[in-house]
Parts: C-alpha cells; sequence; structure tokens
C-alpha cells in the first residue's frame, strides 16, 4: 500500500509528487495525470491555492492573491487535457476596460483593448505622444510573438537553447529596461508610469526588469483581461476538480518538509509530520529558493548553494489589505490603480534601498463591482495592495503593520473612497512577514526572484533540477516567471522534460512503492 493510501496493484502508473497548489503545482498535476501518471500534491495550508487562496469572514470572500487571467487559452488547455470544456466548470467574464487609472493629480485613463479608444486616451493625455503609442504597441506585438509565443513553454535547462534564442533576445532589446524602451515611444510622464508599470504585476523593477515584458500591454489586448466569476477560488476548485477526475489526490494540511534523494535522483518526501511519501519524480511548485536551501538543504548542491541563493535579487513583497464595506462604491471599477506622487523614486525605495516609504502607489481590487455574490447584500468586497520592500528592508511589521494599513485607509479616503472609515464591517491584512511564516517564501519575497536579464530563462533556476535528478520545478521563480500565464507555462514545459507515465514505465525506470 502506497503512503498516499493507493494500492499500487490497483493503479500500477508511476508516481509523481508535486510540492504544492498554487496555479503551476496544479497545472503540472493536471498535465502529468492526463498523461498517464499517479499524482499526489501535497499542500501545507488547509486549502489548496497557495498564493490563490481564499479568505472568508463575515460573510465576504476575498481573494487573497491573483486577480486577473490574461491569457485562458493556457486554461482551456487544461480542460482539454482532462477530456473537459473550461466553460463547464468556471465562468470567465472579459473586462472591458481592462483597469482604471487613476493619477496623482485625479487625471483618469481607463485601458481598454480598444486601439481607437486608447488612441483617445493617449491624445486626451498627451496628443504629441500619439505616433509613439502606435509605435509602441507595434512592437509589443513584435516581443510578445518572440518572448512569449515561442519561448515561453521551452525548457532553458541547455545553453544550447539560450544560444539558439540569443539572436532574437538581442534584436528585441532584452539587455534594456522596461522603463528606458518605453520612454523611447513617450515623452508624457504619466504614459510612461501607465505603459511601464506593469512589471509590478510580476515582482519586477520597471527600472531594472528586462523590456522583454513590454509583451504584457500586447497580451492584454490580443487574449484580453477576465474574471472568473466566485473569485480566483472558483478556478483553483476547477483545477483540483481536473486533478480527482484524473485520479489524483490533492493532501491539504501536509507541509513538506525534506526531499528525499538517493543515488542521485529524488526519490519522494518526508513530510513534518514525519511521514515519508514514495515517488518515482517530485515536482516542486515551493519557492525555489526555499526548495533548495530548504527541501534540499541536507544535499550538496553545485550551482543553488546556499551563497548563490543569498546573493540572488528577489522580487518586492506586498502589503495586503482586505475590507468590506457596509454600503456599495459604485463609482469604484473592478480595477483601479490609485498613483502617488512619485514613480521612479518611489521603486528606487522600494527595490534598491528597500526603505518603506511614506508615500505608495495602491492597486485596487473591486470583485462585487462584476460579482455581487462576494459580498453581503447591499455591500462591497475589495483588496487593496501596496508593493513594499521584502524582509530584506529589516521592517517590523509587527509594529509598522498597522500604521501602514492606516495611511493607506487615509489616502483611499482623499481618492476614490469617501467615507471609508465608517462604512467599514470586515478587515485583515497579509505583511511580508506573512509571505515568508505562511507561504515559505525567501526573504517574504511576494514573486520568488526579481525578473532582470540575468535572472531570467537560462538564468534563472531550470524546470529540470541542475541539483538532482528526476527532480523538477515548476512556479514563479523557475522560467518563464512570476504571473498566472508564467506559472501555468511553467508547467507546460514538463510535457517536454518528463515521459509520459507508460514511457517512463517502459524505460525500465522502478515505480514508487
Amino acid at each position: 500500500m502506497a503512503l498516499d493510501g493507493t494500492s499500487m496493484a490497483q493503479d500500477p502508473r508511476p508516481h509523481a509528487v508535486i510540492i504544492g497548489s498554487g496555479f503551476g503545482g496544479l497545472a503540472a498535476a493536471i498535465r502529468l495525470g492526463a498523461r498517464g501518471w499517479r499524482v499526489t500534491v501535497l499542500e501545507k495550508l488547509d486549502a489548496p491555492g497557495g498564493r490563490a487562496y481564499v479568505f472568508r469572514q463575515d460573510g465576504f470572500t476575498f481573494d487573497a492573491g491573483p486577480t486577473i487571467i490574461t491569457a485562458p487559452y493556457l486554461l482551456e488547455e487544461l480542460w482539454s487535457m482532462a477530456g473537459g470544456r473550461l466553460a463547464d466548470d468556471v465562468d470567465l467574464r472579459e473586462l472591458e476596460p481592462f483597469y482604471f487609472i487613476r493619477f496623482d493629480d485625479g487625471t483618469v485613463m481607463r485601458c481598454s483593448a480598444d486601439l481607437d479608444a486608447t488612441r483617445d486616451e493617449v491624445r486626451r493625455i498627451a496628443p504629441e505622444d500619439l505616433a509613439g503609442f502606435d509605435r509602441f504597441i507595434a512592437a509589443s506585438e513584435r516581443i510578445y510573438s518572440i518572448a512569449f509565443e515561442k519561448l515561453a513553454d521551452q525548457p532553458f535547462h541547455r545553453f544550447g537553447t539560450l544560444l539558439k534564442a540569443a539572436p532574437d533576445m538581442i534584436r528585441l532589446q532584452g539587455y534594456r529596461t522596461v522603463f528606458s524602451k518605453v520612454s523611447d515611444y513617450f515623452t508624457n510622464p504619466k504614459l510612461r508610469v501607465a505603459f511601464s508599470f506593469h512589471p509590478l504585476l510580476i515582482g519586477g523593477n520597471p527600472l531594472t526588469t528586462t523590456a522583454y515584458y513590454c509583451l504584457i500591454a500586447h497580451l492584454e489586448r490580443k487574449h484580453r483581461v477576465h474574471y472568473a466569476m466566485g473569485g480566483m477560488g472558483a478556478l483553483v476548485q476547477g483545477m483540483a476538480g481536473l486533478i480527482a477526475r484524473l485520479g489524483g489526490t490533492v493532501r491539504c494540511n501536509a507541509e513538506v518538509a525534506r526531499i528525499e534523494v538517493e543515488g542521485g535522483r529524488a526519490t519522494g518526501v518526508t513530510l513534518a509530520s514525519g511521514e515519508r511519501v514514495d515517488a518515482d519524480i517530485v515536482v516542486s511548485n515551493a519557492d525555489v529558493a526555499w526548495t533548495y536551501s530548504r527541501l534540499l538543504g541536507h544535499h550538496p548542491r553545485r550551482r543553488w548553494t546556499d551563497r548563490r541563493i543569498a546573493r540572488a535579487r528577489y522580487s518586492m513583497s506586498l502589503f495586503v489589505w482586505y475590507f468590506g464595506t457596509k454600503r456599495c462604491y459604485e463609482d469604484v471599477y473592478h480595477h483601479t490603480m490609485v498613483l502617488g506622487p512619485r514613480y521612479q523614486e518611489l521603486l528606487t525605495d522600494i527595490f534598491s534601498r528597500k526603505r518603506l516609504a511614506e508615500d505608495f502607489s495602491l492597486y485596487l481590487h473591486r470583485p462585487s463591482a462584476s460579482d455581487p455574490s462576494l459580498a453581503p447584500e447591499g455591500c462591497d468586497a475589495f483588496y487593496v495592495l501596496a508593493p513594499v520592500p521584502h524582509l530584506g528592508s529589516g521592517t517590523d511589521w509587527a509594529v509598522q503593520a498597522e500604521p501602514y494599513r492606516a495611511a493607506i485607509q487615509k489616502r483611499l479616503e482623499e481618492t476614490v473612497l469617501p467615507g471609508l472609515g465608517e462604512a467599514l464591517v470586515t478587515s485583515r491584512i497579509m505583511t511580508p512577514q506573512d509571505f515568508r511564516d505562511r507561504l515559505l517564501s525567501v526573504n517574504g519575497s511576494a514573486f520568488a526572484l526579481e525578473p532582470q536579464l540575468f535572472q531570467s530563462a537560462w538564468f534563472r533556476p531550470h524546470n529540470v533540477s541542475e541539483e538532482v535528478a528526476n527532480l523538477f520545478l515548476v512556479g514563479a521563480g523557475t522560467h518563464p516567471g512570476a504571473g498566472v500565464p508564467g506559472v501555468i507555462s511553467s508547467a507546460k514545459i514538463l510535457d517536454q522534460v518528463v515521459p509520459a507515465g507508460r514511457d517512463w514505465v517502459f524505460s525500465g525506470q522502478p515505480a514508487a512503492r
């Protein structure tokens, strides 16, 4: 009898253990299950989702992390592999416009898939940049066609893959930063912000992130911005349902403490409880630095040593305030960026100085604008997110959390949510310390390694572990990187580097017992 309760006589498929049930882990479990593997997903928390966990309190439902879907075809592909249809399990709604950007002086820009509508917005704010906008959109499409369509789901564990891609990568000026490239097309400071902030959605600093991420503008326009009715938790539950349909298991309250290695191969995991779960392969959707420094801390490592992990550059973290109001703010859109007075200086404080600044730029999410089921009748559900330095800043969040939350509340009251203090009926927060303690993210980073040029593609931890055979990585810390499309694409790479279950058995590899 296998330790996940499945008799090998009943299920002779080779066994894959997946550490973590974020979107990368769930997608990996679906793909492996569809390709003939017996899959066990092990999740530390009491419910699946990882960063896409769901908080429920006082009649409100709050998505803990991701809130938008920008490449639904990747999800449709997973459902198709499992013999189903995405639309049968998840109700995706397209949002048009995508989001509003409120600048510090009160100017509001509507960001849309409609190029003519966006041209009108550019013309209203800075008519002199209209020609630059058209050139930028064309450049974004060129970058997307290479960096996303051709390379996002390709494994980069062989140096030859990098050499093959290098001419295109150089031609697309990946050595430049997002902000510098955007500045080639726009002279107006507001438009430079509006078209360069996107790396923050995946943990990157627009001032240092490779210009490849200019592709996000085209990604949004091509595949649109969507919302899952019921919140992202509905998508998590749908994916967990596919795993079960394929004969897999998701075990919650099952924290992995160690990846077991025998003869240079991953052979299973040991849980914090002491239980051993044997496996033919191990797929880690855990934070990549945690995987190597803690789960493989007992094993000699050649590349991802403790020293290299300590010297790597990590993404910023997040301060997230989830709250509900006893009134509806009908004038507030589903997604709104509430920008502060500084941009480049604030980014420098967050990423370089690692200083908790007094001002901030905010992402305000009002899902009840589209989905009233997330709040009691006559109420609104919100979360507001502020990028902040990771724990390398030394900030004592036990002391700073409430003053920081209060400052955000004051800013929202002054801008888009008048009377917020009197309307509040429920509240909770997440700080960088929660990313460290709850999600086991090194430095409390919200998006793993920062997506700089020399921490991308071949330079990023590989999907095929460099340290241990039969260990594979998915999620934000490996190729292609963070964000829902990125982590789901990382699972797609497994199709190329892990044989189908039947081929694994016929190759003479012993099935775990």
